[in-house]
């Protein structure tokens, strides 16, 4: 399995950007694509989290509002529409993937299989 994650970018205050995670070799649809976002010197924290079978979403309480997460199965991609951007949004933002679904989706620990990073950068 191969993910492969693309977007980030320098914006503004209360501007917008849209990540996506291809992901690639899957093989069932019992899985949950995230994203995940790393601040220097600080851990890797839960964004937004999407079941692939029947799309059930799940949002950080820093994320609620203004993200929304999504997917296009037929790419094979997920999507993190962020929006209302704030300084500290800035991180790298990874996408990951977990087989099977897990109530614990918001724990970094029980993802196996990571895209490489996104850097996102919010100008104040």
């Amino acid at each position: 399995v191969q993910l492969q994650a693309s977007g980030g970018g320098l914006v503004q205050a209360g501007g917008s950007l849209r990540l996506s995670c291809a992901v690639s070799g899957r093989t069932s649809n019992d899985f949950t694509m995230s994203w995940f976002r790393q601040a220097p010197e600080k851990e890797r924290d839960f964004v937004a989290a999407i079941k692939w079978s029947g799309g059930a979403r799940f949002y950080a309480d820093s994320a609620k509002g203004r993200f929304t997460i999504s997917k296009d199965s037929a790419k094979n991609t997920v999507y993190l529409q962020m929006s209302g951007l704030k300084p500290e949004d800035t991180a790298v933002y990874y996408c990951a993937a977990r087989w099977p679904h897990t109530v614990r989706y918001y724990h970094a620990n029980e993802y196996g299989h990571w895209g490489q990073g996104t850097l996102v950068t919010v100008s104040s």
